[in-house]
C-alpha cells in the first residue's frame, strides 16, 4: 500500500510536522503557555461549527448502507477493503446543488465520506466512476490528513511550503481513488468530470486531455500552480493514467516571485497575494520612518560638518574681539553653505542656523571659564532630535 503515497508527501510531511512542531512550541513559550487559552477557545469554536456541519449532513443527506443505494453502498464497501480500511467511515449523498464534489470529515472521531448527489449523476454512465471520487477521499482519512492538519497548521502559510505539502496530499489521494477504479483511463474520466461536466466528459478525448498538461510551464500558470493547494487538473489526470508520466518543468522566475507569496489554502491565490501585499505594506510603514530618519541624519551630518569653518570663525571673532558680529559678512563667512544650504546669524547671541531643505540645525555657543568659545548642536523647524548625527553630541572646539 505504499505505492498509494506520492513521494513528495513523505518529504514535506515529515518537513511540515517537525516545524509545525517547533512553531507551537515556541509559541507556547514564548507567551508562557497563554497560547494554551486560546486553543481552548478555538477548540470550544471548532465544536460548535463541526457539529453543526455535522448535523446538517446528517439531518439532510442520505446514508448509504444495504438497504439504502445498495449498489453505491456496495461500491463504498469494496473501495474500503481495496484501501484496507477495517473501520468504515459513514457514507452520505448530500444535494450539491450543481456542484461535481465530494469531501471527507471527521468530528470527535467519527469520520464521514460525503458524495454530492451531482457526481453520483454524472457517473450513472460510468461502471466504476464513484469509485475514483470515494477512493480520493477515503484517501484523506486513511493517510489521517485531517488530523495531521493541526500539528502542522502554524508553518502551513509559509510560501511554496504549505501549498506544495497540499498538492503532494491530493496526488496522493488520487493514487487511492485510482486504486479503487478498474482501469486508469476510467479514473480518468471521472477526474475530467470536473472539467468536463456531467455529460460531456462521456466524449472526452483523453489523448487529447492528457497532452493539455504539456501547457503548464508558462509563466503564469506555474506561478498560479505554485501558490495553489490543488495541481491542475490537467496534471492530475495525466499522473493518474501513468504516475511516472514526465511533467513539465515550472517556470524559475515564477518561483523566484512565488516564494513571498503566502499559502492562503481554499482562500485561494488572490487572498495570499493580498496577504503578501498587506505584509508588504506593514514593512513599509515600519521601514519607510527609520529609512527617512537616516537619509535626513545623512543630510544633517553633511550640513554639520559644512558649518564647521564659519563656528571656528565666529568663535576666533569672538574670543579676540569679546562682541558679537553683526553679521556673517563682517566675519568673512558666506551666507551659503557648501553643497546647499544657507547660514543666519542672530547677532544678540551669536547662534547660528544651519537651514537645509529637510530643516534647521541651530548651534548656541558658550563661554567658558578661560573664554573660549563651545558650541552646541540641537534641531530647529524641521529636523527630529533623533534624526541629528552623532557629530552634534560634544561639540566643541
Amino acid at each position: 500500500m505504499n505505492d498509494l503515497v506520492y513521494p513528495r508527501e513523505r518529504t514535506l510531511g515529515a518537513i511540515t510536522l517537525v516545524l509545525g512542531l517547533l512553531a507551537w512550541l515556541a509559541l507556547l513559550v514564548g507567551t508562557f503557555g497563554i497560547a494554551l487559552i486560546g486553543l481552548a477557545l478555538g477548540f470550544i469554536l471548532y465544536l460548535f461549527a463541526q457539529s453543526a456541519f455535522i448535523a446538517y449532513i446528517k439531518g439532510n443527506g442520505v446514508e448509504l448502507s444495504e438497504a439504502q443505494f445498495p449498489d453505491l453502498y456496495g461500491q463504498f464497501t469494496a473501495c474500503c477493503d481495496r484501501l484496507q480500511i477495517d473501520k468504515r467511515p459513514q457514507a452520505y449523498i448530500l444535494n450539491g446543488n450543481g456542484g461535481l464534489n465530494a469531501f471527507a470529515t471527521k468530528f470527535l472521531g467519527t469520520q464521514f465520506v460525503v458524495l454530492m448527489s451531482d457526481v453520483v449523476d454524472a457517473m450513472s454512465k460510468h461502471t466504476d466512476g464513484v469509485r475514483f471520487y470515494l477512493g480520493h477521499e477515503l484517501g484523506h482519512l486513511r493517510m489521517k490528513h485531517l488530523s495531521g492538519h493541526l500539528l502542522r497548521w502554524p508553518v502551513l502559510w509559509l510560501p511554496l511550503l504549505g501549498a506544495a505539502y497540499s498538492r503532494a496530499r491530493e496526488s496522493t489521494c488520487d493514487r487511492h481513488g485510482l486504486a479503487c477504479s478498474s482501469s486508469p483511463e476510467g479514473a480518468v474520466r471521472a477526474l475530467a468530470a470536473l472539467a468536463a461536466g456531467g455529460e460531456r466528459w462521456v466524449d472526452l478525448d483523453v489523448t487529447a486531455y492528457l497532452r493539455q498538461a504539456q501547457h503548464s510551464s508558462g509563466f503564469w500558470m506555474s506561478f498560479h500552480e505554485l501558490i495553489a493547494g490543488y495541481p491542475w487538473l490537467t496534471k492530475r489526470a495525466a499522473r493518474v493514467f501513468d504516475r511516472n508520466a514526465p511533467m513539465p518543468r515550472r517556470n524559475r522566475f515564477a518561483l523566484a516571485i512565488a516564494i513571498f507569496i503566502p499559502y492562503a489554502g481554499r482562500l485561494g491565490a488572490g487572498f495570499g497575494v493580498a496577504v503578501m501585499l498587506y505584509l508588504l505594506f506593514i514593512l513599509g510603514a515600519i521601514a519607510y520612518p527609520a529609512y527617512r530618519d537616516y537619509v535626513v541624519r545623512a543630510k544633517v551630518g553633511i550640513a554639520v560638518v559644512a558649518t564647521q569653518p564659519a563656528l571656528d570663525l565666529l568663535g576666533d571673532h569672538y574670543e579676540t574681539h569679546k562682541a558679537v558680529p553683526d553679521s556673517l559678512k563682517d566675519v568673512g563667512i558666506p551666507t551659503l553653505l557648501a553643497g546647499g544650504g544657507e547660514l543666519t546669524l542672530d547677532s544678540k547671541n551669536m547662534a547660528l542656523t544651519a537651514s537645509i531643505k529637510e530643516g534647521e540645525i541651530v548651534f548656541t555657543p558658550t563661554v567658558d571659564d578661560q573664554g573660549k568659545v563651545n558650541w552646541t548642536c540641537a534641531n530647529g523647524k524641521g529636523v527630529k532630535p533623533t534624526q541629528l548625527p552623532p557629530t552634534c553630541r560634544n561639540m566643541g572646539r
